[in-house]
């Protein structure tokens, strides 16, 4: 080791036992200037740190028992457009985005082979007809067998059989709406080769529209045919009402929910298939009663307390709960109109601990 090195490590051992001799006067220093100790009050010996809160004055409000969950709008009814047969489209007849009615025909492929080939059977029954008579009337007269008449008789109820078959080709030619409602875009161009797997058009009705939704295992027996909902949208102040009018046989496996559906009437076709939507089922209603925020109670050694204040401190309550709700619960006893109850930190609160409110909340 150097000249250089020895004098460095000297004076560093030199200024580490200068600075453990002076540490408790720099400790002491610092503590004293130090400003940020809580507020505290004297009583009985010692300090008790006062804590804000905020706090509400009670007096009786209605509760309302609601189930609340998510739905879905959808239409009443909605099929996928397409024809029974093949062949080039020579016809469409609907305008994209517009109402149609049950039976309007909207489209049509190439039937011309197929009136060719009913004008050729239509020309065939007279003939066929004609024969029938004749033969009828020599069956009369005994001068042809029962078995001659016969044959010439299935032959025209085959014609006219086969005269049906081809009617009913030329009418799958045609698409005609299934019922009212407003058709959708247009897949296709006339010219277009369709068969039955070809996409023409799709055609919904929306008036009156179902609203779908589920609920959990523990409400299912307060859904069913005939209750009334309220159903809102997010962007939308307006609440709308409709009614359940089916319910699902069981409930899904998965989820354990069972699934419903309600019908709204959609007057004017305003709102639209797609949306989701806020339901609430109100159960029942109780009027003029004591209602609090849920987390204003707490539970300790077999009891549900709250928290009042008076004279500038905590005083500790036992309360008798009624009827929940996902925010707020029903106070049979413990509490009367015009109590100020505490409403934040619940969890510090002690009786006769001091507390100063920062905010009275209003009853909501």
């Amino acid at each position: 080791m150097n000249k250089k090195t020895k004098i460095a490590l000297i004076i560093v051992i030199v200024l580490f036992i200068a600075g453990m001799a002076f540490y408790p006067k720099i400790k002491a220093f610092i503590s004293a200037d130090d400003t940020s100790a809580p507020v505290s009050v004297s009583g009985g010996g010692r300090g008790r740190t006062i804590l804000n809160v905020n706090a509400q004055v009670l007096k009786y409000e209605n509760l309302n028992e609601v189930i609340r969950v998510k739905g879905l709008l959808i239409p009443d009814e909605e099929v996928d457009l397409s024809f029974e047969t093949s062949g080039k489209i020579t016809e469409i007849h609907f305008k994209e985005g517009s109402n149609v009615k049950k039976g309007q025909l909207l489209a049509k492929v190439n039937d011309k082979p197929l009136q060719a080939e009913l004008l050729k059977l239509e020309a065939q029954v007279p003939l066929a007809e004609d024969r029938v008579y004749r033969q009828k009337a020599l069956l009369a007269k005994d001068a042809v067998s029962q078995e001659a008449y016969e044959s010439v008789n299935t032959e025209l109820e085959k014609l006219k059989a086969d005269i049906e078959l081809v009617k009913t080709r030329i009418a799958q030619t045609e698409l005609r709406a299934p019922f009212d409602g407003v058709i959708g875009l247009r897949q296709v161009s006339e010219g277009t080769y369709a068969s039955p797997t070809i996409i023409i058009s799709r055609l919904t009705r929306i008036t009156p529209l179902k609203i779908e939704f589920s609920v959990n295992e523990s409400q299912v027996n307060n859904v069913k045919p005939g209750t009334p909902l309220t159903f809102t949208f997010d962007n939308d102040l307006n609440k709308y009402q409709a009614t359940v009018y089916a319910v699902e046989s069981n409930l899904d496996r998965q989820t354990l929910t069972l699934k419903a559906r309600a019908l709204y009437s959609n007057p004017g076709g305003r709102l639209k298939p797609g949306l989701s939507t806020n339901i609430e089922i109100k159960l029942q209603e109780i009027k003029n009663t004591l209602v609090i925020p849920s987390l204003s109670t707490v539970a300790e050694m077999g009891r549900d307390i709250a928290y009042v204040y008076k004279d500038g401190k905590a005083h500790q309550v036992a309360v008798k709960k009624g009827m929940r709700t996902a925010s707020s619960i029903q106070i049979l006893n413990g509490l009367n109109v015009g109590d100020t109850l505490l409403v934040t930190g619940v969890m510090q609160l002690r009786d006769g601990l001091p507390v100063m409110i920062d905010n009275f909340i209003e009853n909501e």
